[in-house]
Formats: C-alpha cells, structure tokens, sequence
C-alpha cells in the first residue's frame, strides 16, 4: 500500500500564500514537480465539467487512490494547487461531492463515494489582500488527503488531466479588474490546455496599474498644496467672515455632491414648497460627485451661503460642510439619500475597513436628519454621531411617488412607448450595490452573475434589466448574442421609475429593497459574498431574518427561486410596518411643515 513520502522542504505560509523553499521544483513548463509524479500509488482523476464565467472557474471531477477507501467525507480533503516559477502556491479548497451526484457515465467503486469535488476560483480576487491573480505563468493540480486513522494519512498530488475539450477553440481569456481609491489594475487571464503535463495553464498579464487621481485634467490645481490650504483654513475663515452677514430666514440652500440636477428628495421637498406658493428665496449649488473641483470663486460663494442660509438642505456626504460650526439661527438638515436601515454606515462602522475615525467630524454638526421610522432612528443617530432627538420620522420624500397611482401610470407608459420591448415580457431589475470602501474604490464583479445560464433559462418569459450603482468604475460589457434578453439601463438616473415596470427585483445590500416593498412585489437577495459582507461591513438586523424575500448566493439559486416562484412574499408586509411609519404618499409635505415651517407633529395632527 502507498505511504506518502516525507518532504523536508521548509514551507512558509501566508494567508492562502504558501511559499515553498525549495530547489527541487523546476521549470514545470517542461517537467512535473518531482513531488507530483507518479512512483508506487495508481492514481485515478478526471475533470466531468469545466466552466468558465469571465475570471470565474467552476469545475468538478472525481480524484482517488486505488486501495485507499473514501467513505467517509470528513476524513477527505481535496484541494487545488496554484503553481508559478517562482513556486508560490495558492491553495483552493474544493467541496467534497459524492461520486453518484457527478454528470459521468463511468461507473466508480462504492470504496471511493467521496472521490467526488467541485470548486469555484475566482482569479479576479485569489490574493488574500483581495487583488487578481498576480502576473506570471501557473499550472493548476490537484491535491488529495485521505485520513485514514488520526495517525495515518495519504497525500497526492496530480495534473487535472485532459481538459481541452472545456476550452472553446482551445483557450478562454477574460478581464480582471481591481480598484481603490489609489490605485486601479487591470489583468489579462489567458488559460489554455498544457500538452506537456496535463494540465490548465494560466497565464495573468498586467495591462494597467495607475493612480486614478493623475488621469484629472485639473489634478495640479485641486490636489495641489495651496489649494488644499484653501480648502481646508482659507474656506473656514472665510466662512466666519461671513457671520458678520445676518442669517436671511427667507433662504433655502440645496447643496449637494451627488447630483447635478434638482432629483430625489430635493426635488419633492422643493415642489412641495413651490405649490405652497411659500415666501422662500431657493439656492442652489449642486454638483455631480464629491472628485468634481469647486472653483475659487464657488468656495467663496459657498461659505457665504452656508453662513447666511436659513436652512441647508443636504441629500448626501457633504465634506466642505463638516469642519464648519452651524450658526444658533440656521438649520442643517439631512434629507439622507436612502430608505430604511440596512447596512452599517458611519460611526457605526468605527474600527471597521473603511470606517471613520472616531475624531472624524463628518456628519457630526446635523441639526435635523429625515428618517422612514422611529425604529430605525437609533440607528441614525449612531451613524452620523448626532443626539436621538436630531432624527425625525417624517417619512421619505421620494417615496411619495409609491402612493400617485396617477404618475405611476405616467412613468410606466413613457418607459414602454421609448423601450417598447418591455412590455411583453416580464421584468427582472438587477440592482446591487457596490463593493469597496467608497465612491473612490467602487466596483461590481460581474462574473458572480452568470449571463449564460440567465439567458438559457429565463429569457423567453423574462428580460432582464442591469441597473448598476452609479459609483462603479468597472466597465460592465453584455455579450451581444444575449442582447435580446440583458439591457443596461445604469444610467437611468431615477431607479424609483423602473421599479414601476418591475416585476421581480434582485438586489443585494442596496436600501432599494425599502421602496420596492412599497410596490408588494417579490425580490430576490443575490448575496454571493454574504459572509464576507457580514464580517466586513455588518448590518444592523440579522442578514437572514431581515431580508423580505429569499437570499440567493448562486446564479442557479436566483434561477431555481424564480422557476419555483418561491419569493416568501409573508415577509413584505411586517417589513413596511417595521421600516415605515407612514405609508401615506405624504413625506415631503412633513419635511416642509416640521422642518422648513417647524410645526410640532401634534399640531400637525390636530390639524388634520
């Protein structure tokens, strides 16, 4: 019987790095590592199904020792083993798997029912820091450990054997991309079949690694030292000048750095005021991303008007306004872009990835923050650092539209007469959020969905809308032989609007899941990287109990659910009575009335 030979090579391990320290590996291009070749023990393996997804691999076989039984699954490892020249190895556990559960015609000895694997590798993030596969040449093998007593053990390693036919026209190269606010990489992933040993050989190719800030054209003026001195004293001090200006209490200032149009809640908020005919004075000073440089002059005028407005208005993160001491007589108030409370944010992520410092003053100087219910409101004043009492449940302005049957009819009819494809079939709106720390590193990896198998299964009932977070950088690209079928409709601005010709939603992390309960309709939670999620960002509820609908961590979960029309659709109900205290259609006449008016709620009430 085969007894596994002992190797003293020094090994290093680093997360799933493992650095061999060794002269024994050669060129493997040409030659089998001495410690993979086959002396005393007959091997049988073979891969039964090969897939690519962009950068995504799944793949699964069967792998076994003759004479050395496998009966029982917690006494087996399998694993896939990552070579470069440099004899750095990643180690990539596979899922055990019972060989009768395998798409084969072979018939395999009862001795090995866990001989069976399957596995998935996403080159696009191998690293442990999260990165693509680093540039160099790889062969792929495969690793099996059989336990056979707590002191005996068998170990083998071998090629995967012949995979050609999984290679369409002999090769698959995909993109990988990664991105920070600091830096952006891109890969070229190029896997071909190795004639020579038997194997997948990979082959990663850096094509770009650059800092993102030197690609501004006015990167020298806005990143440079004196007006990064403007900005962060000069704007101050200009700013306490202008208290010698008295506060106009007719001034209502919209400013923002997420949009360039008057949208979302500003724009509810300003047509209710409008249709009161109030004797308000409106300015506005709105820009399209937090990276988009204010001039001098715009400085100037912001301070003066920050300095002399009654109430500011804010519908997102707003750095110029954070450092500043809000005057006795003015109002700043956050009408916060999004529903609900999902995912942690803020303070509430302090000591996290991404989180701020707890001296950071962001959000802190909020006199007022708009808020879906009281339930939720703890969970606010956390976040943004401010007292309880500064979080009002007024309701969400841009949710209004949810309860205009009429405007509802409107938007869907404008929607089908310039997208009549829609109509005759039903809608799927995919919607996640992104990934990464910020507007700066925003990305969606793409090859978690599987477009293939999408269109196969589902395009003749269905389309199937891609409404991607406007912060992601990556470069999202439909194949044209499904563009019957996916439609990329990122760049409608309003995502309210297209949920009203939503049939089904499939979102992720994203507050959307809040205003699409409004509809009663089903939704599915596409959450591949929930564990990853849950340990790096966390939430506020419980992941599993929270989410109104099913939790699909695979492209087949989403396509099974759908098929079975298995959407839980009990859970919607108590959802809206827990996350919204108001489901009336009047959230933006609360604002003006306790906020702009600064009516008490019981008045209001009496009122009525």
């Amino acid at each position: 019987m085969f007894k596994p030979r002992q190797t003293e090579n020094p090994v290093v391990i680093e997360g799933n790095e493992i650095v061999i320290k060794s002269d024994k590996i050669t060129n493997y291009s040409t030659e089998i590592p001495m410690d993979f070749k086959d002396d005393d023990v007959t091997v049988h393996r073979k891969i039964t199904a090969l897939n690519w997804n962009g950068p995504k691999l799944q793949l699964e076989g069967y792998y076994y020792l003759e004479d050395i039984p496998m009966e029982k699954d917690d006494l087996v490892r399998k694993n896939l083993i990552l070579y470069n020249k440099n004899n750095v190895k990643y180690i990539i556990p596979l899922k055990d798997k019972k060989v009768l559960e395998l798409q084969m015609d072979e018939v395999i000895d009862e001795r090995y029912l866990w001989a069976g694997f399957e596995g998935t590798i996403n080159f696009a993030t191998i690293t442990k820091d999260g990165k693509p596969l680093e540039a160099a040449d790889y062969m792929l093998y495969l690793d099996v450990e059989v336990y056979v007593s707590s002191k005996e053990k068998y170990k083998k390693m071998f090629p995967l054997g012949n995979i050609e036919e999984y290679l369409y026209d002999g090769f698959h190269a995909a993109k990988m991309e990664y991105f920070t606010a600091r830096r952006e990489l891109k890969y070229n992933l190029l896997a071909t079949y190795d004639y020579t040993n038997k194997t997948l050989k990979l082959v990663s190719t850096k094509l770009k690694d650059m800092d993102p800030r030197e690609m501004a054209l006015d990167a020298p003026e806005t990143s440079g030292f004196l007006y990064k001195f403007f900005q962060k004293k000069i704007f101050g001090f200009i700013y306490k000048v202008c208290w010698l200006f008295p506060v106009d209490k007719k001034k209502i200032l919209f400013a923002s750095d997420s949009r360039e149009g008057l949208n979302g809640n500003f724009k509810f908020v300003y047509d209710e005021m409008v249709s009161r005919n109030l004797d308000v004075k409106y300015e506005f000073l709105l820009k399209k991303g937090v990276g988009e440089r204010k001039s001098y002059r715009e400085l100037i005028y912001l301070a003066y008007q920050l300095a002399t407005a009654k109430f500011i208005l804010l519908d997102d993160f707003y750095p110029m306004v954070y450092p500043l001491k809000i005057r006795k007589n003015s109002e700043l108030i956050q009408l916060w872009h999004a529903v609900g409370a999902f995912k942690t944010f803020g303070f509430s992520r302090i000591g996290r990835p991404g989180g701020p410092s707890p001296k950071s003053k962001n959000h802190r100087n909020y006199t007022k923050v708009t808020v879906s219910s009281k339930n939720i409101a703890p969970h606010y004043a956390e976040g943004f650092g401010i007292p309880e009492e500064n979080v009002v449940a007024t309701g969400i302005p841009r949710t209004d539209i949810f309860f205009d049957d009429e405007y509802k009819r409107r938007i869907r009819d404008e929607i089908y007469a310039e997208h009549p494809y829609l109509k005759d079939k039903k809608v799927i709106t995919f919607a996640p959020t992104f990934r990464g720390n910020g507007q700066q590193s925003a990305h969606y990896p793409m090859e978690a969905l599987d477009l293939e198998k999408l269109y196969n299964e589902l395009s003749d009932e269905y389309v199937f809308l891609l409404k991607i977070h406007p912060f992601v950088k990556n470069d999202i690209q439909i194949p044209y032989q499904y563009n019957d079928f996916f439609y990329d409709f990122s760049d409608y601005r309003e995502i309210n609007d297209l949920l009203f010709i939503t049939d089904i939603l499939v979102t992720d992390y994203s507050s959307v899941c809040f205003e699409f309960a409004l509809l009663n309709k089903p939704m599915i939670f596409f959450a591949f990287d929930v564990e990853e999620y849950v340990q790096k960002r966390d939430f506020y509820y419980n992941y599993h109990s929270f989410i109104p609908g099913p939790l699909a961590k695979t492209t087949e979960d989403m396509i099974k659910t759908i098929h079975r029309q298995d959407f839980r659709m009990e859970k919607i109900e108590p959802f809206i009575n827990y996350f919204f205290d108001h489901v009336d259609g009047e959230s933006s006449k609360r604002v003006v009335d306790r906020l702009i008016l600064e009516q008490e709620e019981d008045a209001e009430i009496a009122e009525r």
